[in-house]
Order: structure tokens, then C-alpha cells, then sequence
């Protein structure tokens, strides 16, 4: 029964900061949408901290499985950029309560130096995707367009959580497929979906 209770903490943890839109939420609410009491949810888990770095790993979890999986079906390095951004905006990953709890864990990361440390990991791992694929397409100018456009997919779930309505993936990856086309000045041609 542990790793099911325990997943179904991480899930409504995830779904309490999406619905709240802050980290300003209680284990008490979190234990409540997961069907168990909040003496449970200490039990598994410490604090309200723990939970929420346990909800970032169970997404950094599955948005690495995505991007592996959608790497293996790409070949070149143009497909792998198109495949590393699909990911980022699937709808798996890219829906309001998920949305919510990245830019959360953004702030989470400012004072726990756990969340730091996680999302460091995932911004590496992102840059080593990003600079595998653009190094033959940009050589030296790799570093900068890796760099911008991780920015703008940070940015692009900004913008998400504000605006009413769910995510829209799809305009999101045309957004950075537009400009990852700039930055590459014409050299991918045909990579607006």
C-alpha cells in the first residue's frame, strides 16, 4: 500500500498547487484530496517540503521519460529538437496543474537547496539535450541558442499559467520552433508544424 498512498500524495500534491496556483497550500489539503489523513501524509513523507520535492521528481520522472522516448524515434538533429520541444509542451506536461507546480518549484528552489539541486540537474540535462542537437546546425553559436531557448521555454510556461484556458502546446512549440528558426537563420528549413 506504501508506494500507492505515497503516489497518490504526489498527485494531489500536484494538483493542490495547481488548483491554489502557490505553495501556499497545507499536507491537511493535500492528504484530504488524496483520500487519507494528514498524520498519513507525515508518515510517508516528513514535511510539506518533502512532498514537494517527491512531486517534482515524479515530473522531472516522467518529462525524462517523454523526452527519452520521443529522442529514440528522432533521427538528426533537426527531429531531436522538434522531439525535445513536443515533450515540453506534450499535454502530458504541459497541463495547468503541472505548469503550476514548475513555476512553484522555480520559487521552492530560491530557499531549499534539495529543489535547487533538482532543478539544476534538470536545466543541465536540458542544455545537454539542446547543445547535442544544435551543435552541427550552429557550431559555436550552440552555447547562446541552448541558452535562449531553454529561456523561452521557461517562458512559455509563464505565460501559460497567467492566461485563462488550458495550455496550448502546440502554439508553444511553434513559438520556439519560430524562433529557433531566427536563431538559425533559415538553415531548418520546414520546421513550422
Amino acid at each position: 500500500m506504501e508506494p500507492i498512498r505515497k503516489a497518490a500524495l504526489v498527485k494531489a500534491t500536484i494538483s493542490e498547487i495547481g488548483r491554489v496556483g502557490s505553495l501556499d497550500v497545507t499536507v491537511s489539503q493535500i492528504a484530504k484530496r488524496a483520500g487519507m489523513s494528514s498524520a498519513l501524509a507525515h508518515h510517508y513523507f516528513g514535511s510539506k517540503d518533502d512532498m514537494f520535492l517527491a512531486a517534482m521528481r515524479h515530473v522531472l520522472t516522467l518529462y525524462g521519460a517523454e523526452v527519452r522516448g520521443a529522442l529514440a524515434l528522432a533521427e538528426g538533429p533537426e527531429q531531436r529538437l522538434r522531439a525535445i520541444l513536443a515533450a515540453s509542451f506534450s499535454p502530458g506536461n504541459f497541463r495547468r496543474e503541472v505548469v503550476g507546480a514548475w513555476l512553484n518549484f522555480y520559487v521552492l528552489a530560491q530557499t531549499v537547496p534539495d529543489a535547487k539541486r533538482l532543478l539544476a540537474i534538470y536545466q543541465g540535462r536540458l542544455r545537454s539535450n539542446l547543445m547535442v542537437c544544435l551543435r552541427p546546425l550552429s557550431g559555436a553559436r550552440a552555447g547562446g541558442i541552448a541558452e535562449g531557448l531553454a529561456a523561452l521555454i521557461d517562458g512559455l510556461y509563464l505565460r501559460e499559467v497567467l492566461k485563462s484556458g488550458p495550455p496550448d502546446g502546440a502554439a508553444a512549440v511553434a513559438t520556439a520552433l519560430a524562433y529557433l528558426d531566427a536563431q538559425l537563420k533559415g538553415h531548418m528549413k520546414g520546421t513550422t508544424p
